[in-house]
């Protein structure tokens, strides 16, 4: 046999709260919006349930019982709670946040990434901290199991729960030390193709879409090392005279702290005389954090962290 507590429901405590505040049947149905029978019905059940009549007739009247008077301040302090439960949440104070975030990105994004985090999390955030990853986990699985909470970079992976924000696209040039011979005299195809490369690959591959565009001119490049760091890469081309990739800004768009590292070490960058695919970096998230207050803070910490020219 069922207790007399298995029927309550949330719809009953709001009734209960209506008719303990109104005391009447009538005026609690027109605020709860149904009809004067239904909410009969209702305080009926109500009173099986609590074993209690709750409102009594005294001549034209209704009057609360002992019982009503002592759950009238708890039942409407329980349909308040239920109010905020049920209501969209507030927006979060970020000063009011103690948690750490979980990126993954590569050597370069992280590197732009974190000063400018760094800077919002102690202007805003104080409690915040950050935890970078390197691309070492398979990006979907690793969202949706909360291992990151962001990734930040070259969204490559279809996912089709995976919420994606494309934020800033780059071109990619070459850079040299200063007084490399490239730098000399207008860079051409043939030039670029005979002086010595580094690529940069997680998977150790020596071949990208610089070696599509020369192939199509029967021309070849020489790849003498392969390094899995944008960052390592640059630090060869300044100790050498291999020619590294890196993304710059696109023409006419202002610079941000992705373009930043190449120039800070030093490098002289050189236009491409080639058409190579543009690189768009973005975030990605799972969607159980799209509504997160803590969340949307660091998606917009990322977002104003790249497009902020200047900021080193």
């Amino acid at each position: 046999m069922s207790s007399p507590h298995s029927a309550l429901d949330a719809n009953l405590v709001v009734a209960l709260d209506a008719l303990l505040t109104e005391q009447s049947v009538t005026r609690a149905a027109a605020r709860l919006r149904t009809s004067p029978a239904a909410m009969s019905r209702t305080l009926a059940r109500l009173r099986r349930t609590l074993q209690d009549p709750l409102l009594v007739r005294a001549g034209q009247a209704m009057v609360p019982t002992p019982r009503a008077l002592a759950l009238r301040d708890e039942a409407a302090a329980v349909v308040r709670r239920l109010g905020s439960l049920l209501s969209p949440a507030d927006g979060t104070d970020p000063a009011t946040l103690r948690t750490t975030f979980t990126l993954q990105a590569a050597d370069l994004v992280g590197a732009a990434l974190a000063p400018g985090l760094l800077r919002l999390a102690r202007q805003e955030a104080p409690g915040v901290s950050f935890r970078l990853r390197a691309e070492e986990l398979e990006a979907g699985p690793a969202l949706r199991d909360g291992r990151i909470d962001l990734e930040v970079g070259s969204i490559d992976h279809v996912d089709p729960e995976t919420q994606v924000e494309e934020l800033v696209t780059l071109r990619m040039v070459a850079a040299v030390r200063p007084g490399h011979p490239l730098a000399e005299e207008a860079l051409d195809p043939a030039r670029l193709a005979a002086a010595e490369h580094v690529a940069v690959s997680r998977r150790g591959q020596f071949t990208g879409p610089l070696d599509t565009a020369l192939a199509e001119r029967n021309l070849h490049r020489r790849v003498t090392a392969v390094l899995p760091s944008h960052l390592a890469a640059m630090t060869l081309a300044v100790r050498s005279d291999v020619v590294c990739l890196v993304p710059a800004a696109l023409p006419g768009d202002p610079e941000t702290p992705l373009t930043h590292t190449a120039t800070a070490l030093g490098l002289r960058l050189l236009d491409i005389p080639l058409p190579l695919p543009p690189l768009t970096i973005g975030m990605a998230w799972h969607p159980r954090h799209a509504a997160d207050g803590a969340h949307h803070w660091l998606r917009d910490a990322v977002r104003r962290t790249l497009h902020a020219p200047g900021v080193s």
